[in-house]
């Protein structure tokens, strides 16, 4: 067997455990989102897109273009606006027009929003930790560092 040949082997193997890797990731996230999904349900009545749109807005209370908005939650411009349309109508958010640009709109969260998100993100917090309980201070920062080299390389 040559050199080349243990390369291609180790590189074959080096392959087949990132796409394990990749597939562990994948269930990981899916889990979690799941038990997210139903512990916002239950707990709050509400939808983790729901949840997402109001927790960006919480975290920019100067407000967001819907294009922003969108942008930072890496879905499309009509995915954000049902939802915001929701939060509107519910009170939890309001939609201004911008000035400088008549056709575009500044999304902000109100007091009740942001009321309703000091109880969601802690509560959120609690249920991530309980959720992560095994893993260690290390692991996370490991995991955290593997998560942004990928990023990074894409």
């Amino acid at each position: 067997m040559t050199t080349n040949d243990l390369h291609y082997i180790e590189d074959e193997a080096l392959s087949r455990q990132r796409l394990r890797l990749w597939l562990q990731m994948l269930k990981a996230v899916r889990h979690v989102e799941s038990g997210l999904r139903e512990k916002l349900r239950s707990g709050y009545n509400t939808t983790l897109p729901r949840f997402d749109v109001l927790a960006a807005l919480y975290a920019a209370p100067e407000g967001m273009k819907m294009s922003e908005l969108s942008q930072h939650l890496v879905v499309s411009n009509g995915n954000v606006t049902g939802v915001v349309e929701r939060l509107v109508a519910d009170g939890l958010a309001i939609r201004e027009n911008m000035i400088s640009d008549r056709r575009a709109f500044l999304v902000k969260i109100t007091e009740k929003g942001n009321t309703l998100m000091d109880e969601m993100t802690a509560e959120h917090r609690g249920w991530i930790d309980d959720m992560f309980t095994d893993v260690t201070e290390a692991d996370a920062a490991r995991g955290i560092s593997i998560m942004l080299d990928v990023r990074n390389k894409s």
